[in-house]
């Protein structure tokens, strides 16, 4: 076992544990091992990562196995303590507080590591009682897109990891099934197991003692396949996920689900193969993308956000935007000027009304993709945009490019063309003079209030689930 898959602070422990159980000093097993005592010092302070051949001299200079050096336990009661405050104190939770860490000696009983062990225990707990504000959330949603952005959306580990599972379980080529998918579940050790009663509030349940992943019988609407939850659900235990300390990592670890699902129903090497030949061709389409691999439109145009930079460096944007024109799903890095609020989000922002995004629900064939060059302060960009319904509404999916990448795509030919001076409030959002005088004084709407707005955000480990729901399904399951 290599030293890079424990952690550095128990193995750092258990090498003083057996240094102190030999009557060594630091400096008497560094000459027995060939480094500074000073060296030692630091590995045993979880500070340097050694070499596995020093791990081995350790072991033998202390009369042990490496086994025992490297096993993942703390060696004692104490050392676990202190290992657990080691990681309170490091946690951004803590962080926040501005105190300064307790300094562990000697002198600090295990009694009042327990006390201030209880204390982060319960600010933890707290914590995810109240796992954020709206606004803390905004944030939090900003600065991992953008974050994104820097990595052109693309995840190497998570596409590494994604193949190797897929050949694991012999898919070579076309749409992932749902019996591959079974066999992939099958060999992380999880049974596949369709429920009609699954709390409302979840999409999937994994009960980890018994071996199952529960979902529901049927694809919920808005295109998320039993396929797609049963690997998101799978990645998390792929993935090492533990229950999130905060939003952030929440939606750390909601982005990196839906990427392995992503890899795996669009496998990296099959997709560049396909969108390779369709560059060459000129002839890059969301619709075909799609279609070549049996996931949604929304799926498709996500997944091209991940490879298209990376691998063929085309900037582009993407978004979702609801009938109203608000943004609910967004990603961009070719500089198209969006809507945003003053901490930078851009979720649930209204978009220009003459992008493709909207100007899409007024077309009669609502089957095929349409096509927009947009003329913006930034620039001029092309877009693609296709439309549809769920029982919450229409909602569009738009991918485009910047002019000069136009070349690349179906619809480049398009006459089709429109001017956006937004964020000039002249541009959409206010009414003309003509209209302004003609209607000023004479008009009283009724606002329809959106009930989101009075909501509060979602609490617990894991934001709007019900775990009284989840325990009892679990308890109802676990006899069948």
């Amino acid at each position: 076992m290599p030293p890079s898959t424990i952690e550095l602070a128990t193995l750092g422990h258990r090498i003083r544990h057996f240094r102190l159980e030999s009557g060594l000093t630091l400096d008497e097993l560094g000459a027995r091992v060939g480094v500074a005592g000073s060296h030692l010092s630091l590995i045993e302070n979880g500070k340097r990562e050694p070499k596995l051949s020093l791990l081995q001299e350790i072991a033998t200079a202390t009369g042990i196995d490496l086994g025992q050096l490297l096993s993942r336990e703390p060696p004692s009661r104490r050392a676990a303590l202190e290992i657990e405050l080691e990681r309170a104190q490091s946690s951004q939770v803590f962080r926040r507080l501005g105190v300064a860490p307790v300094k562990v000696s000697k002198g600090l009983s295990d009694e009042t590591l327990e006390t201030i062990l209880g204390l982060h225990r319960e600010l933890a707990r707290r914590e995810s009682e109240a796992i954020a504000t709206p606004e803390e959330a905004r944030r939090a949603n900003t600065e991992l897109r953008l974050r994104m952005r820097e990595k052109n959306n693309y995840l190497p580990d998570i596409e590494r990891l994604a193949e190797k599972h897929l050949k694991a379980a012999g898919h070579g080529s076309g749409a992932l099934t749902h019996r591959t998918v079974s066999v992939m579940a099958s060999q992380l050790g999880f049974e596949l197991i369709y429920a009609n009663d699954l709390p409302h509030s979840t999409r999937s349940i994994t009960d980890l003692e018994n071996g199952r992943i529960y979902l529901p019988p049927a694809s919920i609407p808005g295109g998320h396949g039993l396929r797609s939850m049963a690997l998101q659900a799978m990645a998390h235990r792929l993935l090492g996920h533990q229950p999130p300390a905060d939003y952030a990592e929440f939606l750390q670890q909601r982005l990196e689900i839906n990427y392995y699902a992503a890899c795996a129903l669009m496998p990296e090497s099959a997709a560049l193969a396909f969108l390779h030949e369709a560059k060459r061709d000129r002839d890059i389409a969301v619709e075909d993308f799609r279609d070549a691999f049996g996931v949604t439109h929304e799926a498709a145009g996500m997944r091209m956000t991940n490879l298209l930079t990376e691998h063929f460096g085309i900037p582009l944007h993407f978004l979702r935007v609801d009938g109203s024109g608000a943004i609910s799903r967004v990603y961009e890095n070719d500089e198209l000027p969006l809507p945003m609020d003053v901490t930078g989000a851009v979720e649930g922002q209204i978009v220009c009304r003459w992008f493709a995004a909207r100007s899409a629900f007024e077309e009669q064939n609502r089957t095929t993709e349409h096509y927009q060059y947009t003329d913006t302060p930034s620039g001029t960009f092309w877009c693609s945009s296709q439309t549809g319904t769920t029982s919450d509404g229409e909602f569009s999916i738009t991918v485009g490019v910047p002019f000069d990448d136009a070349k690349w795509f179906r619809g480049r030919e398009t006459t089709k063309r429109a001017v956006s001076t937004c964020p000039d409030e002249s541009c959409c959002r206010r009414p003309s003079g003509e209209a302004a005088a003609r209607w000023t004084g004479k008009a009283w709407p009724s606002a329809r209030v959106h009930m989101q707005m009075f909501s509060p955000l979602p609490s617990g480990a894991f934001p709007g689930v019900d775990d009284n729901d989840v325990y009892a399904f679990l308890d109802r399951h676990a006899q069948s």
